[in-house]
């Protein structure tokens, strides 16, 4: 075996193993980043589940003062039965799906409309509004809605990151290879972004 065959049998060695270790790291990104995406929608459901454990004691509270307003009741007990089996769902699942996300956002906008509407019989309530065990429920119902919001921008970013990663040279080949698609954003409506309104006048 002569010298050049010799040097260039390493060479090809060596370029086989930097594309074997290249794609490697490849493979072991995308699961590192695909873990952070569902991490990131784990927490967008528990701020959800968050929200919905309170809405008995919220509803409790309003038929304290309106229990003749069956109607609303019922539509928020509705709502959030659907929230419910939704935010049980697989996170991997909902995170790839956008014919599930689409189920997610529907359920989590007819909640929030609903509440919405149980807030606003709680307006026609002045003793209502200044209950303190009222109050407390809907301070606590205003800073989940924040802590979704945020979860919701967290889950965002991990998705751009994603998407970002599987689009770039030669990631993109693994992610072809691995069956590592793109995922939806998370983009809830305005009307799911605008309600409930719980800042009462407390005066």
């Amino acid at each position: 075996m002569t010298m050049k065959m010799t040097v260039g049998k390493w060479i090809a060695l060596g370029v086989i193993a930097f594309v074997l270790l290249g794609s490697w790291g490849s493979y072991n990104g995308f699961v590192s980043r695909e873990e952070a995406v569902n991490g990131a929608w784990g927490e967008v459901q528990n701020q959800l589940k968050r929200r919905s454990d309170l809405i008995p004691n919220l509803v409790g509270a309003v038929k304290g003062y309106a229990g003749h307003e069956h109607a609303i009741f019922t539509e928020v007990t509705e709502a959030r039965a659907k929230v419910s089996q939704v935010v049980s769902l697989d996170v991997g699942k909902l995170a790839s799906d956008p014919a599930l996300q689409k189920q997610f956002l529907v359920a989590q906008q007819g909640l929030s409309a609903t509440l919405g509407r149980l807030l606003a019989v709680a307006e026609a309530y002045p003793q209502l509004k200044a209950d303190q065990p009222f109050m407390k429920l809907q301070d606590e119902l205003a800073g989940t809605e924040n802590r979704i919001a945020v979860a919701r921008g967290r889950a965002n970013k991990e998705i751009q990151g994603w998407n970002a990663a599987r689009r770039r040279f030669p990631a993109s080949i693994i992610a072809g290879i691995g069956n590592f698609g793109p995922k939806p954003y998370y983009e809830a409506t305005a009307e799911e972004q605008k309600v409930p309104v719980v800042n009462f006048d407390k005066k």
